[in-house]
């Protein structure tokens, strides 16, 4: 679906404000105006990420009643169970406590469900099997609030449960021990979109400092500490979660935690990938680099491995499984291509995916491990909610589904409660979700379900498009301004890269494919002279369409640093492209 460009109006009076009062470079200015900053006590607010600003831990809702029940469990030497989710956000979040429960002297294991076979959240078989072995307290990261049985299970068997997650609550809560969330009902806790590897983080500080009394913190749990902030950023990052208030100074921090004294497992996977060789990491090292590595982990039912990696303190050990986890997102990717394709075949042949307000695409046999990325691929395509099924091979009769909103003004998961009589599960947050359904009921969902979004789409009166922050002609861009930019920092949901646009634009050089599958695109610009290198990734379809543009067009981009081999340079992610006349901004907020 084509987007609408907006661009949001120069506001001359406030940049200029924002400059004399917080002395800031005009660019910096405008892109914090652009983003709703208008004062220089919220530029101040926005730019300060600074760990101090982090609330107290005790102040996140459930947490001083959990670590209570865990620092009695760590002084009777009862076997605790860390219980994660099978994504990014689950592992590190597991990580973190599993670290943090072993160096305050506790009995901790951990257990992962597999994706393929045990499905999303606590699971009725593993927590007898758990119980069985011996288990007298489960701590649940990133999944449980939705797990009524389960922890009614936990009751009639003894086991302790603590619940830890960050998904959406619905209308009841688990009859845990207790539940560490930031929107537990009847809290008010000032910011709520922090992730499970976060609650995790603010759970283990707290344990942290409730080992110590009043004493300041030892060397030994400062340095654990740290090195939990990285794995913090890593699940923040992957889990798409905003990058406002805690969770930016969470990844600020944890980046540079990641940089100087990362865990002896993610340092193998840092050099394995090579990114030991930039400058700094950012946001997109981990977006683009190690998230999709350890959650290939998980998408191919080896999540353990993952778990591991970020665990181990054996040196052999953690190199071993950087290369074996480097190999699993080789094979993910291929697995992944092969279901896009499949799914794109099935939208041009049977649907409609400019006109249609949501897409529900459905394979026997596509891999469980891919399909919400798969999902997420589509719905930024079409910019519109996707929801991707795979049919059992086995002949249950039973399909499971990940969905994804493409960066539209949708709720996904409300959009789900609407079609709920349709599911046998589902769970998520506003902008994914997974589920599974009777197969027999598949066209019935797809059709109740795009209702449903059809309804929001009019409702909110929602126009898929690309917000351009400003005009800039490419002669601008350089090493200077991207370093003034890169003080809004760490970009991500919430905060994304700013996109900029420019006219007049024209081909230097014909584009080219890049990438496996010819699936990118590279081409050098030229605009009044200026020469510069852009890249689109999975833009490969763009490339006979531009290479056939008889004369200037207009384009939306995002700049950005190529770091390699020590050398930096500026270039171009070509975010959109038209061959039309100049748009009316947007108006005035």
């Amino acid at each position: 679906m084509k987007r609408l460009w907006r661009i949001i109006p120069h506001d001359s009076v406030r940049v200029q404000s924002l400059i004399q009062a917080a002395d800031l470079p005009p660019v910096v200015a405008q892109l914090l105006v652009s983003r709703g900053v208008y004062s220089s006590d919220a530029a101040a607010e926005f730019l300060d990420t600074k760990l101090s600003k982090l609330r107290d831990p005790m102040q996140l809702p459930g947490v001083s009643d959990a670590i209570v029940l865990i620092q009695a469990a760590i002084d009777a030497k009862a076997p605790i169970v860390v219980y994660g989710d099978y994504d990014c956000d689950g592992m590190t979040g597991t990580a973190i406590l599993i670290n943090g429960l072993r160096l305050l002297g506790g009995s901790a294991t951990f257990h992962v469900p597999n994706r393929l076979e045990d499905g999303y959240g606590l699971n009725e078989e593993a927590i007898r099997s758990l119980a069985a072995r011996g288990c007298k307290m489960i701590i649940s990261v990133d999944c449980g609030i939705a797990s009524f049985q389960h922890a009614k299970l936990c009751r009639e068997l003894g086991v302790q449960l603590i619940i830890t997650d960050h998904h959406t609550i619905g209308n009841q809560l688990p009859e845990a021990d207790v539940i560490v969330h930031p929107r537990l009902p009847g809290s008010a806790y000032p910011f709520g979109e922090l992730c499970g590897a976060g609650v995790a983080f603010k759970l283990a500080w707290a344990l942290c400092q409730k080992a110590n009394g009043s004493q300041p913190l030892s060397e030994s749990m400062k340095a654990y500490l740290r090195q939990s902030l990285a794995l913090a950023a890593i699940g923040t990052i992957a889990d798409v979660v905003p990058l406002l208030d805690e969770n930016r100074i969470l990844v600020e921090h944890g980046l540079r935690s990641l940089r100087a004294v990362p865990p002896v497992g993610l340092a193998k996977l840092i050099q394995v990938t090579k990114l030991d060789q930039t400058s700094a990491l950012s946001t997109d090292s981990v977006a683009f680099t190690l998230a999709p590595r350890l959650n290939a982990a998980g998408r191919l039912g080896q999540a353990q491995l993952g778990v591991e990696l970020l665990t181990t303190t054996d040196p052999a050990r953690a190199e071993s499984l950087a290369n074996y986890i480097n190999e699993l997102n080789n094979s993910r990717d291929t697995l992944q291509r092969s279901v896009y394709l499949a799914a794109q075949k099935q939208i041009k042949q049977d649907f409609d995916g400019e006109n249609d307000p949501a897409l529900v695409v459905y394979g026997v046999g596509w891999h469980h491990g891919v399909i919400g990325v798969v999902a997420g691929r589509l719905a930024e395509k079409y910019a519109k909610p996707v929801i991707v099924l795979s049919g059992d091979t086995s002949g249950r009769g039973f399909a499971t589904g990940s969905g994804r909103v493409g960066g539209v003004d949708v709720n996904l998961y409300d959009a789900l409660l609407q079609c709920e009589h349709h599911l046998e599960k589902f769970g998520g947050h506003a902008a994914a979700a997974g589920m599974s359904i009777d197969e027999r009921k598949v066209d019935a969902f797809r059709f109740d379900f795009c209702e449903a979004v059809a309804l929001q789409w009019n409702e909110k009166a929602i126009v898929p498009e690309i917000r351009i922050d400003a005009e800039a002609p490419l002669a601008q861009i350089n090493l200077n301004l991207l370093k003034q930019i890169e003080m809004l920092a760490p970009f991500g949901a919430g905060n994304p890269r700013p996109i900029l646009c420019c006219d007049g634009v024209s081909l230097e050089e014909p584009a080219t494919a890049m990438g496996g599958g010819d699936r990118h695109l590279s081409v050098q610009l030229n605009h009044c002279g200026k020469v510069i290198r852009a890249v689109a990734f999975g833009g490969g379809g763009w490339i006979d369409e531009l290479n056939s543009v008889d004369g200037p067009f207009e384009i939306a981009y995002r700049p950005v640093i190529n770091e390699w081999n020590g050398f930096r340079k500026v270039e171009i992610h070509l975010v959109d492209w038209r061959v039309s006349p100049k748009v009316a901004p947007i108006a005035s907020r």
